[in-house]
């Protein structure tokens, strides 16, 4: 271990006396996880947090270890994400004389505690660099690989919760924010929860930082810090010619009833029924939030585990998969709901009218705007023979019938009514440059063509503001409104055909196949890399949030 580390071991030792034997023995326990760990002063890699924010399970014996569910979380794999890797290395090849900027600002909330750094000694933060390094073993990547980890969020200050000046990744750090504490001992770490002195005590002298109780970390301007993103948009000289909102999903809660009674935590973070936060004399503590992070990129945290050498994943498989699960649960239950909510017919045809419901308080789908939701309709007889289908998906990942999907200058627009198996109901951000041409280059955006994407309950169209309004036909339709869309299908029927049966399903992805297939072009190893894993996944990219089925008789 070295003299030094045995010298500062012994000196911990030595202050735990005035808590007794069994805070010495509960250091020996987890010293050997400090000398694994990456200590930089202002911030520590989540192995000095694990050791005792696992092993944790609430009242009902259901496990929730903070450490363990949080590593098998997009958060946890923010840095390793190989779509977000390909991504980054698309915008730098497409503007390289904005590579600099670019990888300052991607590895702000990717690579947050690597970039915080770099910031305080005046320099951009990193991407390629970093993973280059990470590919070597050096240790100097050991804090960009960690991603959004603990020393991240629960280190913010609530100075500029709300404000725009909080956007786009400027959260406050406390201890480098105005040149940090002179003290390391007065580094603190924010949770709901009051601590006792004498646990305050291990937890500094283990890992540095002094737990301080504030409930400003269960607040949604926390997370809006980094998942309220604007870019500065580029012409092909490398002008600024816009600020363009990529994702605002803060925002749009903001703007919805659900800003009134939930926040971004209650659906993202669920509360458990009482449990410990700590195994090292941890007592039962109500209002206990599971470290999740439900989202919706199953299909991410499936390709970290199935390429995890590749990707160098850290965290065990089963902590992957039960997030994934999680995930697809919290998409199957709690995203949206579809109804038929007629079946009549008519001269030729039968009209079927549906209600989709967006149950989220933001759009759906929101954030990133790789993430579509579409409708797929099927209608057959009592036979089982299929009469009409719309927004089936192909193998590949692309949708039959979607314009972009076969033309990436095209897209499909907002529908009222379809009467075509050619026509699908997409529910969609669409993205276009300063001549109007469709795009999937997020610096070359300035424009959303399209942006009919589910708006939650309590949304006012008439006051939203341009950052989050609805954009394209949608917004002449006047059954697309707060909380969802009513949609008419007119299909053709035989005179014959004596009762039908529809199956509804609202589908989703977190990455539409027009979003990775324009990567191919990009010869790189990010770009070809993240192509290859979505080929060979991509019948596998779809889940399905809500299904209505219903069995009509017709005169």
């Amino acid at each position: 271990m070295g003299g030094s580390y045995v010298v500062r071991l012994w000196t911990r030792l030595w202050a735990y006396t005035t808590l007794g034997l069994l805070g010495s023995l509960i250091w020996l326990a987890y010293a050997s996880v400090e000398a694994q760990s990456v200590d930089q002063g202002a911030f520590a890699t989540s192995d000095q947090c694990i050791a005792c924010h696992s092993g944790l399970s609430d009242a009902e014996g259901m496990d929730v270890s903070i450490g363990h569910v949080w590593r098998g979380s997009i958060m946890a794999n923010s840095a390793r994400d190989p779509y977000w890797q390909a991504s980054v290395r698309r915008e730098v090849t497409d503007h390289p004389g904005a590579q600099a900027e670019i990888e300052d600002t991607c590895s702000t909330c990717h690579m947050p505690m690597a970039r915080t750094l770099a910031k305080a000694d005046g320099g951009p933060g990193k991407v390629f660099e970093h993973l280059e390094a990470a590919r070597r073993g050096d240790e100097i990547a050991k804090l960009a690989l960690d991603g959004v980890s603990c020393t991240t969020c629960h280190q913010i200050l609530p100075d500029n919760f709300g404000e725009a000046s909080s956007f786009d990744g400027n959260f406050v750090i406390g201890s480098v924010a105005a040149g940090g504490p002179a003290d390391p001992a007065d580094h603190r770490i924010f949770g709901p929860f009051d601590v006792d002195d004498g646990l305050s005590r291990i937890m500094q002298s283990a890992t540095g930082f002094l737990p301080d109780s504030s409930t400003h970390v269960q607040q949604s301007e926390l997370c809006a810090t980094c998942h309220t993103l604007f870019i500065t948009s580029l012409d092909a000289e490398g002008r600024e010619v816009a600020r363009f909102p990529e994702q605002t999903p803060y925002l749009e809660w903001r703007h919805s009833a659900f800003a009134d009674s939930m926040s971004c935590q209650s659906c993202h973070m669920p509360e458990a029924t009482p449990a410990p936060i700590s195994s090292v004399l941890g007592e039962l503590r109500e209002d206990f939030s599971q470290h999740i992070f439900r989202g919706g990129n199953e299909f991410m945290l499936r390709l970290l585990d199935k390429y995890r050498d590749e990707l160098l994943v850290t965290a065990p498989s089963k902590d992957l998969q039960r997030a994934a699960e999680a995930t697809r649960e919290h998409l199957e239950t709690a995203t949206a709901r579809l109804e038929v909510l007629a079946v009549s017919r008519q001269e030729g045809h039968v009209s079927i009218d549906l209600e989709v419901t967006n149950l989220a308080g933001h759009k759906l789908p929101t954030a990133y705007p790789s993430r579509r939701a579409w409708i797929h309709l099927a209608v057959r007889d009592a036979d089982g023979n299929l009469l009409f289908e719309s927004g089936a998906m192909r193998s590949d990942g692309s949708i039959e019938g979607n314009d972009n999907d076969a033309d990436a200058s095209s897209f499909e627009p907002h529908y009222q009514e379809i009467d075509d198996p050619g026509q699908v109901q997409i529910y969609e951000p669409i993205i276009a440059d300063g001549s109007g041409r469709v795009t999937t280059g997020l610096l070359s955006a300035v424009t959303y063509a399209k942006d009919n994407r589910l708006l939650p309950e309590g949304f006012d169209t008439e006051t939203a503001d341009s950052d989050i309004m609805v954009h394209g036909r949608a917004g002449e339709d006047e059954d697309f409104r707060a909380g969802g869309d009513r949609i008419r299908y007119r299909v053709p029927i035989r005179p014959g055909v004596r009762e039908v049966v529809v199956r509804a399903r609202l589908m989703f992805q977190t990455i539409g196949f027009r979003w990775a297939q324009n990567l191919a072009p990009y010869e790189a190893y990010e770009t070809r890399r993240f192509v290859s894993y979505y080929n060979e996944n991509a019948s596998t990219s779809a889940n399905m949030l809500a299904e209505a089925v219903h069995r009509q008789d017709l005169p």
